[in-house]
């Protein structure tokens, strides 16, 4: 059933979409300023200093450091960040929360950040002053070996923090999506509902976790508003994602890209040492010049990435239509889905590009409307 309005929705998609991707254009070139600026005044060497001289041990300087910086960042970045993640999504209608719970997640978000940082860079320093040859594949294949031990993690310790979950109430519902799984050859461990309303009106469906983590998570905004066979639909594209090995394509994508960073920050940092006039990369004073690195390279990469993720995305509806045959709940599930979550139907080729790891829906319905039970 089409949405009342649904000419007046889409435009206010399209305002809403424009910004998101101004102030994330804003964001990054601000933080590469500020990054910047932090390297090459010399402001992080005074701080690495004078962290160094408080330090009663040597491996408490970088914790304290990277403490400092991140709260330095959160509060330069506050107004942007405040407008970005809360005023916006409430002038649109999308956010739920009050100031005190969005407080409340962002101190969650931020001790999460920290502590995987604390590890990643900790393991980093470490590496690098252990075997200085071949640091750089050391410290890739242990950040790699990290990211899957966080993916197993995720759904049992970092989603509750955030969200409550429940068995799914709805049992015929839960009893056809286990039976999808079934015959899509996809072992889950349980259907699960969690509250999204409380947060926001925007609605997703998710497919996470590592063996016996493997679980289905169903917003609660979308259990409600979508029909049997739409939410089937949705569930049977991530378990495509599943039957057609694209979560190990991404993790070899993401781990050949982890190299290639690290790789070029080993061949390259000489050059930047001397320019910014640090001694060592092992040195925490040279900490934003390692940023700088990953602000550069996921720009650079993520058009690539992106191209990658929206033929896979592309790959898994196919399949989807194939197992269930339900186009016509497909393609009403997607007009639903685009409108409930603002997003913009039909992006301009460079903001697809640069901004989309999944087809625009208006290709997604279009493919839809001419299947031919072909995977390409």
């Amino acid at each position: 059933m089409p949405y009342p309005d649904q000419d007046k929705l889409q435009e206010k998609a399209r305002k809403y979409s424009s910004l998101k991707y101004g102030l994330s254009i804003f964001d990054t070139a601000y933080l590469v300023v500020l990054l910047f600026l932090f390297q090459g005044l010399g402001i992080s060497g005074i701080l690495a200093r004078i962290i160094s001289g408080l330090a009663a041990k040597e491996y408490q300087a970088l914790p304290a450091y990277l403490l400092a910086v991140s709260l330095a960042y959160y509060l330069l970045d506050f107004p942007l960040n405040f407008y970005q993640s809360f005023v916006l999504e409430h002038n649109f209608g999308l956010s739920r929360q009050n100031t005190g719970d969005w407080f409340k997640d962002q101190l969650k978000a931020g001790l999460i950040v920290y502590i995987i940082s604390l590890v990643l860079f900790g393991a980093f320093y470490y590496i690098l002053r252990q075997y200085p040859a071949n640091w750089w594949l050391i410290v890739s294949l242990a950040w790699i070996f990290f990211n899957l031990v966080m993916a197993r993690l995720f759904p049992i310790i970092i989603i509750p923090l955030f969200f409550k979950s429940k068995p799914l109430s709805d049992q015929r519902l839960r009893q056809r999506i286990m039976d999808l799984a079934g015959r899509m050859k996809v072992k889950i461990l349980d259907v699960f509902e969690i509250d999204f309303s409380k947060k926001t009106s925007k609605a997703n469906a998710a497919f996470v976790g590592w063996g016996r983590t493997r679980r289905v998570l169903l917003a609660d905004t979308l259990k409600d508003k979508y029909s049997h066979d739409e939410v089937e639909v949705i569930l049977a594209h991530e378990f495509a994602h599943y039957r057609l090995k694209h979560l190990f394509k991404l993790i070899l994508i993401n781990s050949l890209v982890t190299m290639i960073t690290f790789y070029l920050i080993f061949k390259s940092s000489s050059f930047f040492l001397s320019f910014f006039g640090l001694s060592s990369l092992g040195d925490i004073a040279a900490f934003p010049l390692l940023l700088l690195y990953f602000v550069a390279v996921g720009v650079i990469i993520r058009p690539i990435e992106n191209y990658i993720s929206r033929r896979l995305e592309r790959n898994a509806d196919s399949l989807a239509l194939k197992v269930t045959g339900l186009k016509e709940a497909f393609i009403s599930m997607m007009e639903k889905l685009a409108l409930q979550n603002l997003a913009d139907p039909n992006p301009s080729a460079i903001i697809k590009i640069f901004f989309f790891d999944h087809p625009p829906v208006k290709e997604r319905i279009q493919a839809a409307l001419v299947h031919t039970q072909k995977i390409l």
